[in-house]
């Protein structure tokens, strides 16, 4: 990110305490994505988001399975509706997307096996997939048991990031990753958690080191850093890499907008989250 979005990098370097909220889950742990990334955020427990006094600057995450209760659904709905950003993994799709943002995605009710599959992204002009995957790059994603494919209800409004034809395949549906607008704000949704526990080795280049998907980047490693990358193959921080850019250029955006937002550096009151 600092090598081909500058300004992004700034961002991220720019988060503060308050910026991202984290709602707990049972199953997914996107605040160990977090802390590999340095980033602060603030956790909270599921049943804190009614009360809790969100911002329109902020960026929410609600890990799976996402149950807040009727209260908190209606919370980070209006939480939405007046400028925040929420992200969601798996679960949530079923507890929080589909009561609190009717007409947009469903689960297709065809659960996956545990299971890992190859992905691609939609358009690379996205700001949101910037650096998320190069030509060359051929990364895989897994699929916990259970996990919940995605139906698109509204393609008018929804916009399908990341994809997979082997989702699809096995499952009804390719959607992995997508956006939509709600209100003045946006959510995000990805299928499956979020941290990666597994890879697998389909190519030669899978089965390469971590060192040189690297050098591929043109990213130099410290000492330390190239006998780490060494024990680990290619395939897996590859996975890593993609699915943590993504979330990163998530947060980046969400950063730069809230810096320009009328809410920063005066003594007007943002409009209510609920």
């Amino acid at each position: 990110m600092e090598q081909d979005s500058p300004e992004d990098a700034a961002a991220l370097d720019a988060v503060g305490d308050d910026d991202i909220i984290v709602v707990s889950g049972a199953y997914d742990k996107v605040e160990w994505v977090l802390e590999a990334l340095g980033l602060p955020h603030h956790i909270i427990k599921p049943d804190d988001v009614a009360s809790f006094p969100l911002a329109p600057d902020q960026l929410l995450i609600v890990n799976c399975p996402g149950r807040l209760g009727p209260d908190g659904i209606e919370a980070a709905s209006a939480f939405v509706d007046g400028g925040g950003s929420l992200f969601t993994t798996d679960w949530a799709l079923r507890h929080l997307i589909e009561p609190g943002f009717p007409g947009t995605i469903r689960f297709n009710r065809r659960p996956t096996r545990n299971d890992i599959v190859r992905i691609s992204v939609g358009r690379h002009d996205n700001p949101f997939l910037r650096g998320v995957l190069d030509p060359e790059d051929d990364p895989l994603w897994w699929l916990e048991g259970s996990s919940y494919p995605m139906d698109i209800l509204d393609p008018g409004k929804v916009e399908v990031l990341i994809t997979s034809g082997e989702l699809e395949t096995n499952y009804g549906a390719d959607p992995v990753a997508v956006v939509f607008r709600h209100g003045l704000g946006e959510v995000f949704h990805t299928v499956s958690h979020y941290y990666l526990q597994r890879a697998e080795t389909r190519t030669r280049r899978h089965s390469r080191s971590g060192a040189f998907y690297a050098a591929e980047k043109g990213i130099g490693l410290s000492s330390e850093d190239l006998a780490l990358a060494a024990d680990l193959q290619l395939t897996e921080v590859e996975a890593a890499a993609s699915s943590t850019r993504w979330l990163s250029n998530v947060i980046a955006a969400k950063r730069r907008a809230a810096e320009q937002s009328p809410f920063r550096g005066d003594d007007t009151d943002p409009p209510p989250a609920s």
